[in-house]
């Protein structure tokens, strides 16, 4: 058994409460109003997820403005991160998208997409959601162990972008 099946993925059923209780396998850093997440998935290595740090939170425009700042702030460090780590890992590393939809977890949260040259031609200017559905679950892409060296480099730049203000890069 792997961490990521910890309490035989109870933690998915609350990603913000068990992030909230340190039990939450895939949260790799806290940062100011969220927690960034690597994803279940990694047919896409590198697929991070910032979600909100409180429960009840559905929706952007459920935080007050200055949390709203902070959470798109979250968003931006960890987005940087993915881009620094994978770039640094991947030749084929092309950019970062990143998506807010809301259209299935009940939780704001958002989508920290890398896109790679590798990626098939009839995919690669579309969005993620156009992958086939055997992607979202195939085993030999679900996070796991092999993704443990990703996932250390994704954290040490989440902590480096974080150490430095937005007016001190």
């Amino acid at each position: 058994m792997t961490r990521y099946d910890e309490h035989s993925g109870a933690w998915r059923a609350d990603r913000v409460g068990s992030a909230l209780l340190g039990t939450n396998p895939t949260v790799l850093r806290r940062l100011q109003q969220s927690f960034a997440v690597i994803g279940d998935v990694q047919f896409l290595p590198g697929y991070s997820v910032v979600i909100v740090d409180r429960a009840g939170v559905d929706r952007l425009s459920d935080l007050p403005r200055s949390d709203r700042l902070r959470f798109l702030e979250d968003l931006e460090r960890t987005a940087e991160a993915v881009e620094r780590a994978c770039s640094t890992t991947d030749s084929a590393f092309r950019r970062v998208n990143v998506e807010i939809l809301g259209n299935t977890d009940p939780f704001l949260h958002v989508h920290v997409w890398p896109r790679f040259g590798w990626e098939p031609a009839e995919l690669m200017g579309k969005p993620v959601w156009l992958y086939p559905p055997e992607r979202w679950s195939d085993p030999a892409t679900g996070l796991g162990p092999q993704h443990e060296e990703l996932r250390d480099r994704i954290t040490a730049e989440l902590d480096r972008a974080v150490g430095t203000s937005s007016t001190d890069r």
